[in-house]
């Protein structure tokens, strides 16, 4: 039944989400031209907020949970398990405090309404994947721009969406590039799940009635732990609550 209210709903979703980012296009462009980034910064946020409750038109509850008390005052990264294109919406509207950032493919930042335009102004790092030289050169100057802002950056330690929602082994280079140049950022853990289902089929349909979750987890200090430990334990935590919602269904 999902697939099939999908046929219907999936182009009602699609006419919404599109608009969304046809609309925000010049809006953005224009509050960073003429106000700067505090001003372009907020027109993504309402974007997202709007990305993100599109998900009602396919009938999908958006849960967003977060029992810490994480500080503004100092760098953040979010080390998250990926599952959709449809995570990272929620993750900037949710996050809208913390000013996340994205490691993003460079070929995003080209012909995508919104999308791209925020890539160029947002302050994250786009990197080329065939060139190891200028992805970590990306990554250090986020995490510069980390320091001196005290901004957050969102990584998906897996490398890859897990398009069937089963957890892949992390990678710690992220994590590790990012401690170098903003060491005392402290590492939240995020697990996410059910997005992969909107997208079991591909584009189109996609499919509805889904409870899509994002649990923040306890935060961890990276003081005395190398990027590696740190990196199985944010993978361990989020496994945890993956296997929980397994062994639920």
């Amino acid at each position: 039944m999902s697939k099939f209210f999908g046929y219907i709903l999936s182009p009602v979703f699609y006419i919404f989400f599109g608009l969304s980012l046809c609309i925000f296009h010049p809006i953005q462009w224009m509050c960073f031209k003429l106000f700067g980034y505090k001003a372009h910064k907020v027109s993504v946020d309402i974007l997202n907020f709007f990305l993100t409750y599109c998900q009602i038109f396919l009938f999908n509850s958006i849960n967003f949970k977060n029992e810490y008390d994480l500080p503004t005052d100092r760098p953040i990264i979010f080390a998250a398990n990926h599952q959709s294109m449809y995570d990272i919406p929620s993750l900037i509207w949710f996050l809208r405090k913390h000013h996340a950032k994205f490691i993003s493919k460079i070929e995003l930042t080209k012909g995508i309404p919104s999308i791209s335009i925020n890539l160029r102004l947002g302050g994250g790092a786009n990197i080329n994947r065939k060139d190891n030289k200028q992805a970590i050169s990306e990554i250090i100057k986020l995490g510069r721009r980390m320091k001196d802002n005290n901004w957050s950056t969102v990584i998906f330690p897996e490398g890859t969406r897990a398009k069937d929602g089963q957890l892949k082994t992390f990678q710690f280079g992220g994590i590790a590039t990012l401690l170098k140049t903003a060491p005392n950022a402290l590492i939240v853990p995020i697990a996410i799940e059910n997005s992969w289902k909107i997208v079991r089929y591909g584009m189109f349909p996609l499919t509805t009635g889904h409870a899509l979750k994002w649990t923040v987890l306890k935060p961890i200090e990276p003081t005395e732990k190398n990027a590696n430990d740190i990196t199985l334990e944010v993978e361990s935590e989020i496994r945890k609550v993956l296997n929980q919602e397994n062994e639920t269904l």
